[in-house]
């Protein structure tokens, strides 16, 4: 099948490739002319293990190409896929559509026969009417059928995600849009994916409404974390205790920092401007952002407790500070807001990220990127083990930091509270 893919960013880069490693002829279009010349020659944007791999290999057999002009992808195309950014508006919670509708314009110009136009992008629920309403002005509903098909893919784990993932949703009542579609899926429906076939407005609701739910049960075991350090009980086992119900998972009931990157704070702020338009209130996810926000605050008094509130010219190490491992991905991660926090407290912090230096910390005068753990670690008062990348599991933090009295605070929760009191290890966790 001919597929056209609208946007080279997290999204539209792993599902070109991903069909295209699937058999399928696809073009990849963006508008920045240097981020096109990049991926011609294998230099993909984002940090998502397996990608340049896969992107190089399917380039090279000529089933992946990448292009700055849109109207040869769309008049060439059976399927065009939408995956631009819908960031969070400045001036309110709301979803910003004026690059889905750009591009909407530009395929009203182009279409000549019937094409499937996909929906893609995390959108509010109604935006593929108006997609559809934009294409109507110019052109014959006989020549396309607007569909909801969202993604549901985790950074670090996006490839494994569309290839084996927990369900498909396609938003539409259209037969011939539906049709096309499950033969466009079909390889990944043979491996035993649930395929779902919904209206439209259901399938973009399932997306908001999925993150949302996530990104509660992340807020919710912080909170109970914060119980569980005041009643003295171990955070771990309500979790486990709490999984074992087929009814709750176990899944996202890891405390921790606040949820971040690319997708929850944005879907939850945009569902409550959705709940807003329609005069529904959603206050459990309204809840959940509130929840989410005052994390870092939660933390920081926690980490000027652990220093007996001696912050001024304090080494402070941070060991990992994006949103999550296996991503370079630094978005609404807790980072930003502890890092300037302790900063501003007279703290000298270093960090260290598997994923390299960020740029969000380069005004600050006095926090510093290293190129090693060792390097990182070597001086440090307090270690903040805040992203959970594999390097940091097994650390030997005697060796590491060369002075007698450090304080180790995991925010993840990695190492057992048990042994790391036995060697006589400062280590503190978060809910225990």
């Amino acid at each position: 099948m001919k597929i056209c893919v609208i946007g080279t960013g997290y999204v539209g880069l792993v599902t070109g490739a991903c069909f295209s490693d699937l058999g399928n002829q696809v073009v990849c279009v963006d508008k920045n002319k240097t981020k096109i010349e990049n991926l011609k020659k294998g230099v993909i944007p984002i940090y998502e293990p397996g990608l340049q791999e896969l992107v190089k290999k399917n380039y090279q057999a000529n089933r992946l190409s990448f292009a700055k002009d849109l109207k040869d992808g769309i008049s060439n195309s059976d399927v065009i896929f939408i995956c631009v950014g819908t960031p969070t508006k400045k001036n309110n919670f709301s979803a910003d559509l004026s690059q889905v509708y750009k591009v909407t314009r530009e395929i009203r110009k182009n279409i000549k026969k019937f094409k499937v136009i996909v929906m893609k992008s995390t959108v509010p629920v109604t935006t593929g009417d108006e997609i559809e309403k934009i294409i109507l002005q110019k052109k014959s509903k006989k020549l396309f059928s607007v569909i909801s098909n969202p993604e549901f893919l985790r950074e670090g784990e996006a490839l494994r995600d569309f290839m084996f993932p927990d369900r498909i949703v396609i938003g539409t009542n259209n037969t011939k849009a539906n049709n096309t579609m499950k033969n466009l899926y079909d390889p990944i429906i043979k491996k035993g994916t649930k395929y779902l076939n919904t209206s439209r407005r259901g399938a973009e609701l399932i997306k908001y409404a999925s993150n949302a739910f996530l990104a509660t049960k992340i807020s919710y075991i912080n909170e109970i974390a914060n119980l569980c350090e005041k009643t003295k009980v171990n955070v771990e086992d309500v979790s486990i205790g709490m999984g074992l119900d087929q009814r709750i998972g176990s899944r996202f009931l890891r405390p921790g920092p606040a949820y971040g990157g690319s997708c929850f704070p944005k879907d939850t702020r945009a569902l409550l401007a959705t709940g807003k338009k329609f005069n529904t209130n959603l206050s459990i996810i309204k809840s959940t952002v509130k929840s989410n926000e005052l994390r870092h605050k939660i933390l920081s008094i926690k980490i000027k407790k652990l220093l007996k509130n001696k912050i001024k010219n304090k080494r402070i190490t941070f060991l990992g500070v994006t949103f999550k491992p296996n991503t370079d991905d630094i978005r609404e991660s807790s980072s930003l807001k502890l890092i300037p926090l302790l900063h501003k407290s007279g703290a000298l912090i270093s960090y260290y990220d598997p994923s390299g230096e960020k740029i969000n910390f380069k005004k600050y005068k006095n926090v510093s990127f290293k190129n090693k753990i060792s390097h990182a670690c070597k001086n440090s008062d307090l270690i903040i083990l805040h992203t959970e990348w594999n390097e940091f599991k097994n650390l030997n933090f005697k060796k590491l930091v060369k002075k007698r009295n450090f304080i180790v605070y995991d925010l993840r929760n990695i190492y057992s509270h048990k042994k790391m009191i036995n060697n006589n290890i400062n280590y503190f966790g978060i809910g225990r």
